[in-house]
């Protein structure tokens, strides 16, 4: 009886945990669409001809500087895709995404920030999808430039796969992120999904539903920028 009893509380706090693991990825998720929808909401935001041409976007709501050692953040947040084989349909089913490391958090003054990434080519979105990609490094990255009217033919943004953005005591501006990495963040996206799936195959498969979760930041995105116009 002791045995069954011990199991029992076992199996419970085993469920209980997988919960709250459940309910803090929803919550990254829904505050992904808020911060995007916020973003895209202020006048003088991401270009829509830069939006137009995203393959994917990555959305990291709240990330925060290390207490100890110099420059080191590390950030949870999304990534989602156009769907369809040429990234030419409606953004697809988010994956977790983790950002680390960087030179980054020293322009973060301690305060937590949102950061917004425009992945502006499939070799981009594939490599992060599928390993940790060194900003700069493995991907041509560059601050985003922003403001409706702001060309997205500069030398920058054109050599850039990716271009990033941050938003810090409601001021939006383009921010280099080059020495950080991204990867997938697979045990989120076991909390989220209840299951083992590649990153891969949610964002490029569309092997799962997106979660209702989702539903803020994909309604966004495809009012604000419906059609691939990088073709």
């Amino acid at each position: 009886m002791k045995k069954i009893w011990i199991s029992l509380v076992a199996m419970a706090f085993v469920a209980s945990a997988s919960s709250a693991d459940n309910k803090k990825e929803v919550d990254r998720v829904e505050n992904s669409g808020t911060v995007i929808t916020e973003i895209l909401n202020i006048p003088d935001n991401i270009p829509q001809d830069l939006l137009d041409k995203a393959e994917c976007v990555v959305v990291l709501p709240s990330v925060v500087k290390f207490a100890i050692g110099i420059g080191g953040s590390y950030g949870r947040g999304v990534m989602t895709c156009r769907s369809g084989e040429k990234f030419n349909g409606p953004w697809g089913a988010p994956t977790m995404i983790a950002l680390e490391g960087g030179s980054f958090g020293l322009q973060l003054g301690g305060q937590a920030t949102d950061f917004v990434l425009l992945l502006m080519n499939a070799r981009s979105a594939e490599g992060v999808l599928t390993s940790k990609v060194k900003l700069g490094g493995d991907a041509a990255a560059a601050a985003g430039p922003k403001g409706r009217d702001a060309s997205a033919e500069t030398d920058a943004t054109l050599r850039a796969e990716i271009l990033s953005y941050s938003r810090s005591r409601g001021l939006f501006a383009g921010i280099s992120l080059e020495g950080s990495t991204l990867r997938p963040d697979n045990d989120a996206n076991m909390h989220l999904y209840g299951k083992d799936i590649p990153a891969k195959d949610i964002v490029l498969k569309g092997v799962v539903p997106a979660p209702p979760s989702a539903r803020q930041l994909l309604a966004t995105l495809d009012k604000h920028s419906p059609k691939n116009k990088s073709n």
